[in-house]
């Protein structure tokens, strides 16, 4: 039963991966992804294919991963007591894009499957992904945009799913530490499992699918901006909110590091250059105290940018 489950989710995942790294590398311009694959030692691998130094993206990273093995990681006992003792399959494409220009913002997307098994007991599988966009400076018509595309790909299979997964993603994107978003959300679930296998696949390649719908066009319309040094300090400093997120909260970070899964893939989704600096503020009234005073705290975006 694994197998027909895992097979065309696998097969898919793979494709998404080259459909994305294609668009992205025709929006640069000016820069192709260099592709690195690699195995685990205790089983699986992946691809991962990055972008640096491009006229659009300073770096980006889109990864493939299937790993399994014997034993789950504590991190996924944790959250599901009931896997313990069980072996695991678990495959996924992640992404971050890390835009040269602090007018573009820095998207992140994943989507991801997981099936769980133990002799004489049923599978357990679910699906899981999203996608999220974080701002440096932020502009109404992108943020409709982006969720406007986020309930479109949703409400094709049920209107409840969108809300749903927006307050989802306001939760799972929050720096608890700084009492802030990471950005201006988007979609994210885990753990859907409800619905016929058939139909949460659907769901998983809808949202997997607008990504691209999603992004591009925002990144078409902001690329050219011009912009100088005040706002690129800001970009570096801000990137180090995402690093603070990626390195304390993120789920995702500890699964894979805990399965022995490969560091330089389960990392690239770091920023090349980001900058801390002690108790710094904006002034109040800037485009920056805007970005932290209004826009990083969760809204219904469609109701109040409508």
């Amino acid at each position: 039963m694994s197998e027909q489950q895992l097979a065309p989710v696998k097969a898919y995942l793979m494709a998404l991966q080259d459909k994305i790294c294609q668009a992205l590398s025709e929006a640069d311009g000016g820069a192709a992804f260099s592709e690195d694959s690699w195995q685990r030692d205790g089983g699986g691998g992946g691809r991962s294919r990055i972008i640096r130094d491009g006229q659009l993206f300073e770096q980006g990273g889109v990864g493939f991963s299937h790993v399994f093995g014997e034993k789950m990681p504590a991190s996924a006992t944790a959250h599901r007591p009931e896997l313990a003792g069980r072996n695991f399959n678990a495959c996924g494409v992640s992404l971050v894009m890390h835009p040269h220009n602090p007018y573009v913002p820095t998207s992140h997307a994943n989507v991801r499957f997981f099936i769980a098994e133990k002799p004489g007991e049923e599978p357990v599988w679910w699906f899981g992904g999203g996608f999220d966009l974080t701002p440096f400076y932020p502009f109404d018509e992108d943020i409709l945009h982006w969720h406007q595309v986020c309930k479109d790909a949703l409400d094709a299979f049920d209107e409840a799913l969108y809300p749903k997964f927006k307050s989802w993603c306001d939760e799972y994107f929050f720096l608890k530490h700084r009492d802030e978003t990471r950005g201006v959300g988007g979609i994210f679930f885990d753990d859907l499992n409800d619905r016929p296998f058939d139909e949460a696949f659907a769901i998983m390649r809808a949202v997997g699918d607008a990504y691209l719908t999603a992004y591009l066009p925002i990144v078409e319309r902001r690329k050219n901006l011009p912009y100088g040094e005040r706002e690129r300090q800001f970009q570096l400093y801000r990137r180090g909110r995402y690093v603070e997120f990626n390195l304390v909260w993120d789920r995702g970070t500890l699964f894979g590091l805990q399965t022995g899964g490969r560091t330089e893939s389960i990392l690239m989704s770091m920023p090349p250059l980001a900058r801390w600096q002690y108790q710094w503020q904006a002034e109040p009234g800037t485009p920056e105290s805007m970005l932290t005073d209004y826009y990083l705290h969760a809204r219904d975006w469609l109701k109040v940018l409508a």
